[in-house]
């Protein structure tokens, strides 16, 4: 896998999460028990820092960065799609991020709530716990998030974590 540390920013990782060998990690990331980070996903944390919780998966292609003035904190079992990018920005437990999404500055996501395949939530904004967020720019739809399904998601990965740890081998 590629992890790297740069000056004295070390990512750390916990011994029971998975990193994809073809997912990047830089700097100050912290990436929580059984959590997973897949193919092609960058965590740079190279000025902020990134905290993500345990049970967590960042899926294919996922961009996810910190700036010097804003953290990255994302709870525990975020299920967080392929191709989102999430920068400067808190996602609390249980919420989902959908495929191609944009979560930006200083952006809150509440527990339990669903950010749309390819929404844009801008800068500021706040989506309410077990809320929708859909659009360009997101709009929010209250109590339309639906916590089952991102339970179910988020347990397909923490049951790959696993799977890939113990299975996953390289053929060329």
């Amino acid at each position: 896998m590629a992890v790297y540390a740069i000056g004295d920013l070390v990512p750390d990782i916990h011994e029971s999460a998975f990193v994809h060998p073809d997912a990047t990690v830089i700097g100050r990331v912290t990436l929580g028990p059984r959590s997973s980070v897949w193919p092609q996903a960058v965590l740079r944390g190279d000025y902020g820092a990134i905290t993500i919780g345990s049970e967590t998966n960042v899926q294919d292609g996922a961009v996810i960065h910190a700036t010097a003035d804003l953290d990255t904190v994302i709870g525990d079992r975020v299920v967080i799609g392929h191709l989102a990018h999430l920068e400067g920005c808190a996602v609390h437990d249980q919420a989902l991020i959908g495929v191609g999404s944009a979560v930006l500055h200083r952006a809150v996501i509440g527990k339990g709530a669903t950010v749309g395949a390819g929404a844009v939530v801008t800068n500021d904004s706040v989506v309410a716990p077990s809320a929708l967020a859909v659009g360009v720019p997101a709009v929010v739809k209250e109590g339309r998030s639906r916590a089952e399904a991102i339970d179910v998601m988020a347990q397909v990965y923490v049951d790959n974590c696993a799977r890939y740890r113990s299975g996953l081998r390289r053929l060329d």
